[in-house]
């Protein structure tokens, strides 16, 4: 049967909490639930969920330390006339990070430029290259945005040449930080505080409003800038919590009226609807971010500085459109880099799932989009990926790496940091250059910390759900109340439902091979829904019932809008499967065994707690107290073997 090969997580319910919530915030069960499953589990903090504009916040000055120091520096610089330069990063962060604040620096008059540096030829953050052109500039004031928190020589040297530094920076803190005359990182505030989920840009942010309200000087400037943070927070995927949700919330209202010429110009070549009541998310995160992002990546950061920066309706609309057009660019080297990559791991074949890694290289990829492309094959495959391509030297390899729940990208990269030039990043994701030679001794080392990070049925896509849903409760009432948790992002995840024994009453294939179904409960009630199930045109046809987990959207079609389900995953039905079950007596210990016909899975747990879960046909078992620390072990080996075959007894003599 051919069906997606997923493992599903299903988020335990507790229902005397679901029940709390239930009565004291009026939202349905299944919202509740997805709030629980969010960390929100008290009526209070459910209230400040859905209306984060009622918290009382601490003042940012109490919060960062080096915060009114950082607007006296800038104060003093403004008011003397001196130089202030900003350097950037040339990612969506770093652009709209210098973008908001060569707004807000020259709004309050500042002499003020900016720089960033060459991804291809020098990589990310201030270097020293930099210091010495501001330095020749006359520059007396460096500011960093979404950078430098990790750059001491660079610092050092700007402050040996008399330039003060202040940087805004939002990641890991090193051993040593930066001689900087001051340092604004939510990294360095309470694991507990609002403001520590900020992107660099959300830094930017508060301290050019701080500084515009020490000079007075706030009027018609903070929509401008809450724009700019909005797009930055967004396509950056900063975590949708603390400040970043409530100021998220306000800004997405203001973005389709949006004031600044570069916005507009930009949803306009994005095909955006500014007529819309509420600029949704997913507007920002797939129109607006990846047109800014392939500037960053393949193209020149100064058109989305210009883009963001002017107010020349002439010059935004054709810096929009050579965003469209890098954009155009950027999807075809990714399409065409994933079929080779796709075609290198098929017909070498490269055994990945053996490895229980997966790591591709090949000559003349783009740096700038290898990530994209790592996404997109841990998405197909469900292994960690390590992705890379030679740089302008044969000898000299630059990659990207993206990893599952289980894996831990940085980590890994920690575990092979000798046979690397350089590395970052973080659980999820991250990037390395190493030397062509040591690419071989690579591969092995990251076998071997994949071995010891990963079991085999962790090599299967994840879905992680919230809750299981009838179909007789899918309305546009549900569909509201999941509306009213938005944003979505890090940290608060589209809400995914399962439902069981659903029978598939209509399904064909339409588009660019996606799968268009018509749904039904088992018993018929309720009428067909309406389902889609994106780029599922090679599991045609499916199964006329199965198990699904969806996502439930609205459908806007001829004016009219309707509920619709967006498949994610779907298995045979679970519901009338039997289970199993037995106890015996084994070399003097208590065992007890079960056998799932919905796991197709032996399992024998001995009085100490450890399982022994042993697939049909299968030479290995896990063995542990929990599935994600159980380890492999042999089960030809005698003494497993004798035990298995004591477990199958008792459960055959049980069912006879």
């Amino acid at each position: 049967m051919n069906l997606p090969n997923q493992r599903w997580h299903i988020a335990p319910s507790n229902k005397e909490k679901i029940n709390q919530l239930v009565e004291n915030t009026a939202l349905y069960p299944l919202i509740a639930q997805v709030l629980l499953n969010r960390g929100i589990d008290t009526s209070d903090r459910a209230q400040i969920f859905l209306n984060p504009e009622t918290e009382n916040l601490p003042s940012p000055l109490q919060e960062f330390r080096d915060l009114a120091k950082s607007v006296d520096l800038l104060k003093q610089a403004i008011a003397a006339g001196e130089k202030i330069a900003i350097c950037g990063d040339y990612d969506a962060d770093g652009m709209t990070s210098t973008a908001l604040l060569l707004r807000a620096l020259g709004h309050l008059g500042a002499n003020v430029d900016y720089a960033i540096p060459s991804r291809m030829k020098e990589g990310y953050g201030i270097n020293c290259r930099i210091i010495e052109d501001f330095s020749k500039d006359g520059v007396k004031l460096v500011l960093t945005v979404d950078n430098g928190i990790s750059a001491f020589d660079p610092i050092k040297l700007a402050v040996e040449l008399g330039i003060t530094v202040i940087i805004t920076d939002h990641h890991d803190l090193p051993e040593i930080l930066p001689p900087a005359d001051a340092i604004l990182n939510p990294k360095l505030l309470a694991p507990t505080s609002p403001y520590r989920g900020l992107a660099g840009v959300g830094v930017a942010y508060i301290l050019a409003v701080s500084t515009a309200q020490q000079l007075n000087q706030l009027s018609g400037l903070t929509e401008q800038l809450l724009e700019l943070y909005t797009l930055g927070t967004i396509a950056d995927l900063a975590p949708l919590t603390g400040v970043n949700r409530r100021w998220l919330k306000r800004g997405l209202r203001r973005l389709p009226k949006s004031q600044l010429t570069g916005v507009q110009a930009l949803m306009q070549v994005a095909g955006v609807n500014e007529q819309q009541k509420k600029l949704q998310p997913d507007d920002i995160g797939f129109r607006l971010g990846p047109r800014i992002n392939a500037i960053g990546r393949i193209g020149d950061p100064q058109v989305v500085i210009e883009l963001l920066s002017t107010d020349n309706s002439e010059l935004a609309l054709e810096r929009a459109t050579q965003c469209e057009q890098t954009n155009t660019q950027r999807r075809e080297l990714c399409e065409q880099i994933e079929a080779e990559a796709i075609q290198q791991i098929e017909s070498e074949p490269i055994d990945w799932q053996g490895n229980r890694v997966l790591v591709v290289v090949q000559p003349g990829w783009h740096h700038g989009v290898i990530g994209i492309v790592a996404s997109r094959l841990v998405e197909r495959y469900g292994v960690p990926t390590f992705i890379a391509t030679y740089e302008d030297q044969p000898e000299q390899l630059r990659g990207s790496a993206r990893g599952i729940e289980e894996f831990d990208v940085f980590q890994a990269l920690e575990f092979c940091g000798d046979l690397l030039e350089k590395y970052g990043g973080h659980k999820a994701a991250g990037g390395f250059s190493l030397l062509t030679q040591n690419l071989q001794a690579l591969k092995q080392r990251l076998q071997k910390f994949a071995h010891q990070s990963l079991a085999l049925e962790h090599l299967r896509p994840l879905i992680k759900i919230d809750a299981q849903a009838q179909l007789s409760q899918l309305n546009s009432e549900l569909y509201q109340q999941i509306d009213s948790l938005q944003p979505w992002g890090i940290g608060n995840d589209y809400p995914v439902f399962w439902t069981e024994n659903v029978r598939v009453i209509q399904q064909r294939v339409v588009g660019n091979n996606h799968l268009k179904l018509g749904l039904s409960a088992t018993d018929g009630q309720g009428g067909i829904y309406a389902a889609i199930a994106w780029r599922w045109g090679e599991y045609f046809p499916l199964p006329t019932r199965l198990d699904i987990a969806y996502k439930l959207q609205e459908n806007h079609w001829n004016g009219q809008r309707n509920i619709q389900l967006e498949i994610l995953g779907a298995r045979i039905v679970q519901k009338s499967m039997s289970v199993k079950k037995g106890v015996f007596t084994h070399k003097s210990r208590i065992y007890t065994c079960s056998f799932a016909d919905s796991r197709r899975e032996l399992r024998i747990r001995n009085d100490q707690g450890q399982v022994l879960a042993i697939k049909p046909s299968a030479s290995i078992g896990l063995l542990g107290i929990s599935r994600e620390t159980a380890q492999e072990v042999d089960i030809r080996q005698p003494h497993y073997a004798l035990l298995i075959k004591a477990a199958k007894a008792t459960l055959e003599k049980g069912s006879d």
